[in-house]
């Protein structure tokens, strides 16, 4: 099983460059970044897990920026976000964004998508709250088609792009319907969720990794239903607090990666975590 890590980056923990040679060092597969581009201070928003909403959460670098200065000092480990909010984002921008950082780190780079929880965040980048999955899936449609080999329109119900030269190219041939680089859907287990990932991923990205028991059976079915080819599907538990049971666990339903939460802390205190892990390559 290969152990990536992911860690909220931000200006007062250890820097992008330091953690990335250090996870390639140890022998890690990889880095995923989250991405919050602000948080309004009314937080009307209730934080997901509960209680206050962390300090790092305002502070979060962001990921594209951040994973480029890792791509440079680095030549194996996996580089990639967790998540992207699609919806607050210009799809023709990320899609070049996107394009280039995998292009310079030789095809490195995993696009996970998220549909968000901060409903006021989202609202300062415009997005409908009752439409951004919809939203979503439009902006990765018209994402795909300047991924595309050859210059490709799209006309949505949210953008349109014209038939474009659009390089650099993800370097991963495309997957069935999947064009550009790997991509996983993050998100809570159901119908919806589920009818994406089949549609337009390459697999799902569970956070924290709790009743895949039950979800990726179910998750397996809808993905063949699709006619999308059971070997292809990928399931990465995502901001994992590790144990050697989970992880047997992980390995006994067909799970090949996952990705363990390292604290948003200076740079002793992640390597001291960092040391710990290392007992599960």
């Amino acid at each position: 099983m290969r152990i990536a890590t992911t860690i909220f980056l931000t200006d007062e923990t250890v820097t992008p460059v330091r953690l990335a040679r250090e996870l390639e060092q140890r022998g890690f597969a990889g880095l995923y970044l989250p991405e919050h581009t602000h948080i309004p201070v009314s937080r009307r928003t209730p934080y997901p897990a509960g209680g206050e909403l962390p300090r790092e959460y305002g502070r979060t670098l962001d990921p594209f920026v951040a994973l480029g200065q890792a791509a440079a000092v680095t030549e194996r480990i996996a580089l990639g976000t967790g998540i992207t909010l699609v919806a607050q984002h210009d799809p023709i921008d990320l899609a070049k964004q996107a394009a280039t950082l995998d292009h310079l780190s030789g095809g490195r780079f995993t696009l996970g998508v998220g549909y968000g929880w901060n409903v006021e965040e989202a609202a300062d980048h415009g997005v409908a709250w009752s439409t951004r999955r919809e939203l979503v899936r439009d902006r990765l449609a018209l994402m795909r088609a300047l991924w595309s080999a050859e210059p490709t329109a799209y006309e949505g119900e949210f953008g349109s792009v014209a038939a474009s030269f659009a390089f650099p190219k993800p370097v991963r041939a495309p997957r069935g319907p999947v064009v550009g680089p790997r991509t996983l859907i993050g998100g809570a287990a159901g119908p919806k969720l589920f009818a994406a990932i089949a549609e337009h991923a390459d697999g799902w990205l569970p956070i924290g990794g709790r009743g895949l028991t039950e979800a990726v059976p179910k998750l397996r079915a809808v993905w063949e239903e699709a006619g999308r080819d059971p070997k292809d599907l990928q399931v990465v538990p995502y901001a994992v607090l590790p144990d050697p049971g989970k992880l047997a666990h992980y390995a006994e339903l067909g799970i090949e990666e996952v990705v363990l939460q390292l604290p948003p802390a200076g740079e002793r205190e992640v390597l001291r975590v960092l040391d710990g892990y290392a007992a599960y390559l």
